[in-house]
């Protein structure tokens, strides 16, 4: 853990490192392919998986201010700067996308951010499109907070969530060949595969539409480390139509690694993420003996 993160640590208590689950699945197996859970949706109740790794370093620069973020309606970064702004004592702000109207009564995930004490502010999505526009983040400012407002993008992706998920990477030095995660911004791979031993290689399975997310992780390796690393790559099949998007077929597959494993599987990432792996198994895309480190970045709601 970096020693930014150390103060926050002693107020939460994550679990870190998190645990490595070894996973007997003969659907794997047999293709010479050996499954590991990279178990982040244990580090904390309220901030589980990658949204700690992400938040630790941005909650310490924003030093007790009001936090002001973005999301969807079903943003897990939404959920979790929401409990963390309850469990530390600092205001929070979130920017949604969506109509108001539609949205009421609030979904499950929403609804927890509002028990938490979050400001929720729907904004149309034309508007949301141009949230990093100075002019709109201006107007947003002044009407939360001011310029004490401290400013967390969408998904929580910045130089400082990079920094904090290479800490993710180290831990699994000599312990995967590959390192998987789900994706919606980027962060978290931009970080991951930072933090990776020579070797190894991190495997991104964007969620939403759209073939942009390769641009989004190099400009985030820029800013953050003034190059972009060639150790990582994504697969952009298995998104299922776009974000909270599911298909039968997903729900099936999600189903029936729950019963085999008695594991709860969250479906808007986790089981995207292990379908691509199974499919991409069965498709020989891994040599014989390749270690596979599936990183579990939540929980169902």
């Amino acid at each position: 853990m970096t020693e930014e993160a150390l103060d926050l640590a002693d107020a939460l208590r994550p679990r870190i490192p998190s645990p490595l689950q070894p996973v007997e699945d003969e659907r794997f197996t047999r293709h010479g392919v050996r499954l590991l859970l990279k178990r982040d949706d244990l580090i904390h109740p309220a901030l589980p998986g990658n949204k700690w790794r992400k938040l630790a370093l941005n909650l310490r620069a924003a030093a007790g201010r009001p936090v002001l973020t973005f999301g969807g309606a079903y943003s897990n970064h939404l959920r979790a700067t929401a409990a963390a702004g309850r469990l530390l004592g600092f205001p929070t702000v979130g920017v949604v996308r969506g109509d108001e109207l539609a949205e009421r009564p609030l979904n499950p995930s929403l609804a927890r951010c509002a028990a938490d004490g979050m400001r929720l502010h729907f904004v149309d999505r034309a508007t949301y499109r141009r949230k990093a526009e100075p002019e709109v983040l201006a107007a947003l400012r002044e009407r939360f907070g001011g310029d004490d407002a401290y400013v967390v993008p969408e998904g929580g992706s910045n130089s400082l969530a990079v920094r904090g998920c290479t800490d993710l990477g180290r831990e699994l030095h000599g312990l995967a060949d590959v390192v998987a995660v789900a994706c919606g911004t980027g962060g978290t791979l931009a970080g991951l595969a930072a933090g990776l031993a020579p070797g190894q290689r991190a495997l991104g399975f964007p969620v939403l539409r759209g073939g942009f997310l390769a641009r989004e992780i190099r400009e985030l390796q820029y800013e953050t480390f003034g190059a972009a690393g060639d150790n990582w790559f994504l697969d952009d099949r298995f998104h299922c139509g776009g974000y909270a998007r599911t298909t039968p077929e997903l729900d099936a597959f999600a189903d029936d690694f729950e019963a085999r494993h008695r594991l709860p599987v969250e479906r808007l990432y986790v089981a995207k993420m292990l379908y691509g792996l199974l499919t991409l198994a069965e498709e020989g895309a891994f040599p014989e003996g390749t270690a596979v480190a599936a990183v579990v970045t939540g929980q169902p709601l």
